[in-house]
């Protein structure tokens, strides 16, 4: 039986470094020839998470939002028009599923969008090989296509001469995805993104999607052969996310956060849930999202100045990892709150 290890079990070894301030790391990753983000940091397809302001947010801070597809095709065109008429320049990219994938496509495409996420939950699927070879056949190397999600080598291996240019890795380890609990299959993130790093289709870039829940989780995907990280849960609650804001007696805010496999996401976009694989939640209202995005990639900069290096291809190159045990896990929390 194999073994597969989580962010949580593992550590990077601190390296020697020469980097006299942090503003010498260069975070910049290219997602093809053309798209290249300053912050390697995607917000996730989710109907809590991304529309026209979190997509704007996203570009100003130099990353990438992902327009959620739980909407009708107008009004997700019309999202995405809202960002590139806000703002031309804005890359924006939008999800697709399996049942409208070309009137998604081409509607999203006309208004401006220049990558199309193909969004399914078990994305090593015929149906996924169908979409993925049509879109291709269609728009050849004019878009960028971004595929997911899977948690193998065979299957990113699949997806990528299927067509797509970015694979999502990871299955069931969103913070608010009950898919393992519900099927019984997964693998750890981190140990898919492993994986997936050894892959010969090198100009296929890997998104670590799933069980990210700091900055130092970021740091750990993109050394172990990540080019992105997606997130949903580390921006949940902030202005910018869809939602209404509300206060519960005592005057606290909050905002809701769901798993599209949620029960609630989809009654709402199905009108009845059909084997939910995720649960909805409250998280608090955090406000702008701006100083978040601002101290994650702070928090990516230290992280790589701790391995003497300045950008993330050369973090790839040098990172060493360690396992800890459950003991070294405690002692790299803030554990004097299990002394109170």
């Amino acid at each position: 039986m194999q073994k597969a290890l989580s962010f949580d079990d593992v550590l990077l070894i601190p390296k020697y470094s020469d980097i006299e301030s942090r503003r010498e790391v260069d975070l910049t990753s290219n997602l093809d020839d053309v798209i290249q983000l300053s912050v390697p940091v995607i917000a996730s397809p989710m109907d809590t998470i991304s529309e026209a302001e979190m997509a704007l947010a996203m570009h100003k801070a130099g990353g990438l939002s992902i327009i959620h597809r739980y909407n009708s095709v107008q009004d997700q065109a019309s999202t995405i028009a809202k960002v590139i008429f806000t703002n031309e320049d804005t890359r924006v990219g939008f999800a697709i599923g399996m049942n409208d994938y070309m009137e998604r496509a081409y509607a999203g495409l006309s208004v401006g969008a220049q990558i199309v996420c193909v969004d399914v939950a078990h994305g090593h699927h015929v149906m996924m090989e169908r979409c993925l070879k049509t879109l291709k056949d269609k728009y050849a190397d004019s878009v960028h296509i971004m595929a997911g999600n899977v948690a193998t080598l065979k299957a990113f291996n699949a997806l990528a001469s299927w067509g797509a240019d970015s694979i999502r890795v990871g299955i069931g380890g969103g913070s608010i995805c009950s898919t393992r609990l519900v099927t019984g299959h997964g693998i750890p993130t981190f140990a898919s993104v492993l994986q997936c790093a050894q892959t010969t289709y090198d100009e296929v870039k890997i998104i670590a999607d799933g069980g990210i829940k700091t900055t130092g989780d970021m740091v750990k995907a993109l050394a172990a052969g990540a080019d992105f990280v997606m997130v949903g849960s580390m921006l949940a609650g902030t202005t910018e996310t869809p939602g209404e804001i509300f206060q519960n007696n005592a005057g606290k805010k909050y905002k809701v956060y769901r798993g599209m496999a949620s029960s609630a996401a989809q009654e709402a976009w199905r009108s009845a849930p059909i084997a939910p694989e995720g649960i909805s939640t409250t998280v608090p209202f955090r406000g702008s999202v701006e100083p978040l995005l601002q101290s994650i990639a702070g928090g990516l900069r230290s992280g790589l100045s701790y391995s003497g290096v300045r950008s993330i291809e050369e973090l790839r190159c040098k990172a060493t990892f360690v396992e800890q045990s459950s003991a070294g896990q405690i002692e790299s929390s803030t554990h004097i709150a299990r002394r109170n």
